[in-house]
């Protein structure tokens, strides 16, 4: 498990490229056979990748969380980006399909991932702190229909399904879901906004061969990343976080923090971007 601790505002601006994409880009997270992690100073938030290929492979514990097992204290959100596969919890097999999420509380000691019998299975998870426990639930890809939002005429059509939240499935704090969008439009989150109360990872997906163009940083100060397939930006409080692709791409939004209500945002007026 990797260690990611962030600089102050006035820090990050002064950082180079490499420094810069060292501290906020997470890389490399999907190894056929593997599991790899990233603790984050991000209100605890855990974040990694699983590719299985043969034999299954189990979520391990780590010295890190200070706890016997990884889920004693911790909730967990995975949302399979690849094909289908599964994940035992105990001693029940959830089937997951493509895009299909499942959520897993606080207590559970074994948890392994599982490829299916077509194509490969690539599993995101997030984690964060618990302090009650929820129960396992899933929410397949088909029963999270929502209604476009943005305009065409600036690029921003989107559908954003909501997940783990208030009105889908419970957890303690853990807010977790994607964004995909029409054809023709390629920016994310417009108008830019920080959570002054929460923070929030993106992890880009199905972005190909193409790249992603995100912005972060202080709104008066900010700063660029050059992202690309199943890359990861972690976004303090006080970062901005929105973006443009070159083509047709996808990403996955998770947040941990004071409060679990999505609207819960500090807008950024387009005039005061620089």
């Amino acid at each position: 498990m990797k260690l990611h601790y962030f600089s102050s505002p006035a820090a990050t601006n002064t950082l180079g490229t490499e420094q810069l994409r060292a501290e906020f880009l997470i890389a490399g997270m999907f190894r056929p056979g593997e599991l790899v992690a990233h603790y984050t100073d991000l209100d605890r938030m855990v974040i990694g990748g699983v590719v299985p290929t043969g034999a299954p492979v189990a979520l391990p514990n780590y010295k890190e969380t200070g706890t016997g097992f990884f889920l004693e204290r911790r909730e967990i959100g995975i949302l399979n980006i690849g094909a289908p596969g599964a994940v035992r919890v105990g001693s029940e097999r959830h089937e997951l399909g493509s895009l299909d999420c499942l959520y897993v509380g606080l207590g559970e000691r074994d948890l392994a991932f599982e490829n299916g019998s077509a194509g490969q299975a690539q599993f995101y998870f997030v984690s964060t702190p618990a302090h009650a426990k929820y129960p396992t639930a899933v929410v397949r890809y088909s029963d999270s229909k929502t209604d476009p939002i943005g305009d065409p005429a600036k690029a921003n059509r989107r559908r954003i399904r909501r997940l783990i939240h208030l009105e889908g499935i419970k957890s303690c704090q853990l807010v977790m879901g994607f964004t995909e969008f029409e054809p023709g439009s390629v920016w994310n989150t417009m108008p830019a906004h920080v959570h002054s109360r929460r923070t929030e990872v993106y992890l880009y997906f199905d972005v190909g061969d193409q790249v992603v163009v995100h912005l972060m940083g202080e709104p008066t100060a900010t700063r660029h990343l050059i992202v690309r397939d199943r890359e990861a930006v972690l976004s303090p409080a006080w970062s901005v976080h929105c973006g443009a692709g070159t083509g047709s791409y996808r990403f996955v939004w998770a947040m941990g923090g004071d409060n679990q209500v999505f609207s819960d945002m500090d807008s950024v007026p387009m005039t005061q971007l620089r």
